[in-house]
């Protein structure tokens, strides 16, 4: 597992975030759960960030947005997205934009397990951001 392996989990609905910081702690990982972008930003948690688990659909900025600034900030972070409101579209410019996944509510546990310990994995070989983000 990586040095890094603090998962962040943004998600605006409560029984969401209490059931990935379970699941997350569960599987011996270290866990910081915000309700939302504005609190993540606000908060100390970049440098030791491994993975972050974001919601798509939330009040105040969205997860696109948060997304969209830390690329914009130079923050490679594995980002794998849940929602309960994705479309193609909103897919595809994640998935773009270097999210590693991209999961429709409800999601499997073990799937998302699997899917952090992959990003997790990825990120600690290459510690490195691709240079592209569509819409650019």
């Amino acid at each position: 597992m990586c040095c890094n392996s603090l998962i962040c989990v943004v998600d605006d609905d409560e029984s969401v975030r209490q059931a990935l910081d379970g699941l997350l702690r569960a599987a011996g990982f270290r866990v910081a759960a915000f309700a939302s972008a504005e609190a993540f930003v606000r908060s100390e948690v970049l440098p030791s960030i491994g993975c972050l688990i974001l919601d798509l659909q939330m009040p105040g900025m969205d997860g696109r947005e948060l997304q969209q600034r830390l690329l914009d900030e130079g923050h490679c972070i594995p980002t794998i997205f849940v929602t309960a409101h994705g479309d193609d579209t909103s897919r595809a410019w994640a998935l773009g934009a270097g999210a590693v996944a991209f999961m429709p509510k409800p999601f499997d546990g073990d799937v998302l397990l699997a899917t952090v310990k992959s990003a997790l994995s990825g990120h600690c070989e290459t510690a490195a951001c691709g240079s592209s983000t569509p819409g650019s």
